[in-house]
């Protein structure tokens, strides 16, 4: 009996001890998994804030142009007839956004000029037309759409003249001038055609509406004049000054057709330099 109850002593005994192991085993395990289990969150942790430090606002502004065709008439040639009576004329301008910079332009019109010099006085009248491109290099702000421009035209007009009367040079002042001869004969069937120079600037006032001024110079190709006078004035080329080169301006009153739109961004820089997701 007293062998018996020493054995079952030490057997509590061993059994207590190996509980006590195992409850030590645990904790390890549980410091283990503990130390494992933040790693990740660590991980994820970092993770989660590199994207964030990535992504940088933009400053990039989509700007909207539009394109269509903008049409016109000259004040200055329609308002002339008013205050001068040797003068009636009009005409129609024209433009059409080809891209950003460049347009298509043209004028189209009418002039019946009188014009008086020392020794005759004729009358020019007839239509004539422009063609050529206007470059924009002014930078706009956002939406704004006004215009400093510089372009080139060719020109070509067909007209008729009138000689009304002239007067006969007399080389000895003694007996007087003589009296002006009047003539009345016409000419048909002139032309001439020449290229020019155009300077000009277009300011929107109101939505759509525009206000500009222009100045061409211009240099004549070719002339077929009368055989017993010369051309002092061509429509469309203004007066010739005895020469070839000539000279004009306009003042124009217009409203632009939006047709369609495009997009683009202000800063084309920025949209190159955006950082690669990984």
């Amino acid at each position: 009996m007293k062998h018996t109850l020493k054995f079952i002593f030490s057997l509590s005994l061993l059994f207590s001890m190996f509980l006590g192991f195992a409850q030590d085993v645990p904790e390890i395990s549980k410091n283990k998994d503990t130390i494992v289990a933040k790693k990740p969150q660590t991980e994820k942790t970092v993770k989660t804030v590199k994207p964030e430090i990535q992504e940088a606002p933009k400053d990039s502004v989509v700007k909207t142009d539009r394109y269509g065709l903008r049409v016109g008439v000259d004040l200055y040639k329609l308002t002339r007839g008013l205050y001068d009576k040797d003068y009636k004329g009009i005409e129609f301008v024209g433009d059409w956004r080809l891209t950003k910079k460049y347009y298509i332009a043209a004028e189209l019109g009418y002039e019946d000029k009188t014009t008086e010099d020392d020794r005759l006085t004729s009358s020019a009248n007839g239509t004539y037309i422009k063609a050529g491109f206007d470059y924009n290099f002014y930078q706009n702000w956002l939406d704004m759409e006004n215009l400093i421009t510089i372009g080139m035209r060719g020109g070509f007009s067909t007209f008729s003249q009138e000689l009304i009367n002239y007067k006969i040079y007399n080389s000895n002042p003694y007996w007087g001038e003589l009296p002006p001869i009047n003539e009345g004969q016409k000419y048909s069937g002139l032309m001439a055609t020449w290229i020019e120079v155009a300077m000009g600037l277009k300011a929107q006032v109101f939505r759509n509406v525009f206000v500009g001024f222009g100045v061409q110079l211009k240099l004549l190709a070719t002339n077929k004049e009368p055989n017993n006078f010369e051309n002092l004035y061509i429509p469309g080329f203004n007066r010739t000054y005895d020469g070839s080169f000539g000279i004009g301006f306009n003042y124009t009153v217009s409203y632009f057709i939006p047709i369609y739109k495009k997009k683009t961004m202000a800063s084309e820089t920025a949209k190159k330099e955006e950082p690669k997701k990984k």
